[in-house]
């Protein structure tokens, strides 16, 4: 019985591979900004599946949180209590869509998105790593996005640096104990469009994906030491043809979704 660090974890994916993991009996570290929300569903999770639960309050667009954060990853087995056990499996999974345009948005909101996407995802790899090599085993899990194919805005620089990073972290980590897996998911029904305004009324069914089925195949290339998963035939065909189309072609067809009007 393993421990899980998860962050974003009180809302789509992130709430799905912390019930998921609860259920497969891992102890659980849940870090989130609201922290009310934190604590009813560590309660709920505690209640069900009977595992430990802390909780860890953090704006992963903050650097003292982001540190705070790391200093729990960096917990090894000799130091590790009854409480402090160490991380075998981090999942990075917060992030947001910014819902905005580029030029005309407000650079406060790119920032921060880069602080959560890339910086958060680059420190908290680090210090989990460096605990898991120390011990020899252990897993990281980042999630990114077919968008990382596409020239859709920030949003898929971000997660473009997302599946480059962990490829390479990949790499690095042969023979250590310690894998790297990054998830590429498709439009999948969670909260996170809702969140950025995006409208998307219209989009046919066939593109939707189910969270708990995400979740899920991402675990298990997880377990099988799969650096790059994609959830579904039909998100394994398009990212094919997204490697394969030219690059003129996937700019064209790239667009960053408008906002609600609101």
């Amino acid at each position: 019985m393993g421990t899980a660090l998860v962050t974003g974890a009180t809302a789509g994916l992130g709430l799905e591979f912390a019930w998921q993991l609860a259920t497969a009996r891992h102890h659980l570290v849940l870090v989130a900004r609201d922290e009310a929300r934190l604590e009813d569903v560590a309660a709920q999770i505690r209640a069900a599946a009977g595992v430990r639960v802390e909780v860890l309050r953090a704006d992963l667009s903050v650097d003292e949180d982001v540190d705070r954060v790391a200093e729990r990853l960096s917990v090894t087995g000799e130091e590790a209590g009854e409480i402090r056990r160490p991380v075998g499996l981090l999942v990075n999974n917060a992030g947001f869509g910014t819902g905005q345009r580029f030029l005309a948005g407000d650079l406060d909101v790119e920032l921060r998105a880069l602080d959560v996407m890339v910086r958060a995802v680059m420190v908290l790899s680090q210090a989990a790593a460096q605990q898991m090599v120390h011990r020899g085993r252990g897993a990281i899990l980042n999630v990114g996005s077919v968008a990382a194919l596409t020239a859709s805005g920030t949003y898929s620089a971000h997660k473009a640096w997302v599946r480059t990073f962990t490829e390479g972290l990949a790499h690095e980590l042969k023979d250590t104990g310690v894998t790297a897996t990054v998830v590429a998911p498709g439009m999948t029904r969670t909260e996170f469009h809702a969140r950025a305004h995006h409208d998307t009324t219209g989009l046919p069914q066939l593109i939707w994906l189910d969270a708990t089925r995400v979740a899920a195949d991402a675990l298990n290339d997880v377990r099988r030491g799969v650096v790059l998963s994609t959830p579904s035939l039909r998100y394994k065909v398009t990212s094919a043809l997204l490697r394969l189309a030219p690059r003129a072609a996937v700019r064209a067809f790239g667009k960053v979704p408008r906002g609600k009007k609101h």
